[in-house]
């Protein structure tokens, strides 16, 4: 459930789908190979059922590809009894596809021939992919909410050490800092993060107790990054180190304290809501959430420096009205929020037009 966030992302959409009117029964397709659904997608307990693609084909009016490809005969035989087949599409596809072509990586959304009633996608997406959607599938792109209910998350933080909860802990001299992106894509990685921190640690040395740059094993001894990270103070002074994977609240439980992050045409995260449930001061390049959050503009990195410094004087004073803009935002998001559930249906209607 962790591996990334479309898994999440596609039972909310379950969990949305049958809160509708519209909607007599939602359930996921198992599109892999195994007959069996793993424990790790955490889905026991959460009341959805998951169907075979044989029993699927002869039940279901509506599928929405979302984390898996459904092969091309199994769609014309789908479209063939008169079901309806919507795309959704919750990463920027666009930079994805063109970085695995140019780079030998393999293959990942696969354009197609495949016929499709509507692409549903994210607003984060408009200016980067909307016209890359439309034109490759020749169907209508409609932008819909982004999902998140804490649902998995609390299930995570329950299975942590009673000594390390997760939560903001208000009054530390120094914080402990960490950088979260995959770094699989140019959308999310740890350049610009790293500069902040930089930027904040020469002006004001004392703040940063360590910085923990996650998901870097994999790059770290890379000669283009390496020499970037030996310029950095923080670096040569011995407070970061290169970490993997981690989900994030077992990382801030155990050792965090503020996360810093950057993206590029990828403005809806869920690091970033979890960071928020949290009460974590969450550093972000995020136009869509500006106003959650400690926000520095696009690449800015000496600004989101100062950002960070702000954030590290004002956050204990402000912490609770911090966290009670957070659940504004996050009540927004949630599955149960009727505005969602009256979007999708709007559009899973839509389908028969």
């Amino acid at each position: 459930m962790w591996e990334n966030g479309i898994f999440q992302n596609c039972a909310f959409l379950v969990q949305l789908l049958n809160k509708s009117p519209a909607v007599k029964r939602a359930v996921l397709v198992n599109g892999g190979d195994s007959a069996a659904v793993s424990d790790g997608l955490m889905l026991q307990g959460s009341g959805i059922a998951v169907l075979s693609l044989a029993e699927a084909l002869q039940s279901l009016d509506v599928v929405i590809e979302m984390s898996s490809l459904l092969p091309g005969e199994w769609v014309a035989a789908f479209r063939s009894r008169g079901g309806r087949v919507a795309w959704m599409r919750v990463g920027n596809d666009y930079v994805i596809d063109i970085e695995r072509a140019m780079f030998g990586k393999p293959a990942g959304s696969l354009v197609s021939d495949k016929k499709y009633d509507a692409v549903w996608t994210l607003v984060q997406y408009v200016r980067s992919c909307a016209d890359y959607f439309a034109l490759t599938t020749r169907a209508p792109v409609k932008f819909l909410p982004h999902l998140w209910t804490p649902y998995f998350f609390d299930r995570g933080i329950a299975g942590l050490p009673k000594d390390q909860p997760f939560g903001y802990q208000p009054g530390r001299r120094r914080w402990r800092v960490s950088i979260f992106e995959p770094n699989m894509c140019m959308v999310k990685t740890s350049f610009v993060p790293m500069l902040v921190c930089e930027e904040a640690y020469r002006a004001q040395p004392g703040f940063l107790e360590h910085l923990r740059v996650m998901n870097t094993l994999h790059i770290k001894d890379h000669v283009t990054f390496l020499h970037f990270a030996r310029s950095l103070d923080v670096v040569s002074h011995g407070i970061t180190s290169f970490e993997g994977r981690v989900p994030t609240y077992a990382q801030l439980a155990h050792d965090g304290d503020c996360i810093v992050s950057h993206q590029w045409e990828n403005e809806q995260n869920y690091l970033y809501y979890e960071a928020l449930y949290g009460g974590y001061p969450l550093v972000h390049n995020s136009a869509l959430l500006k106003d959650y959050g400690y926000y520095y503009p696009e690449f800015e990195a000496q600004q989101g420096g100062q950002v960070l410094l702000d954030a590290f004087q004002r956050h204990d004073t402000e912490l609770a009205s911090y966290r009670e803009k957070a659940k504004a935002l996050l009540a927004q998001l949630d599955v149960a929020n009727p505005a969602n559930v009256e979007a999708y249906t709007r559009e899973l209607l839509a389908l028969y037009d």
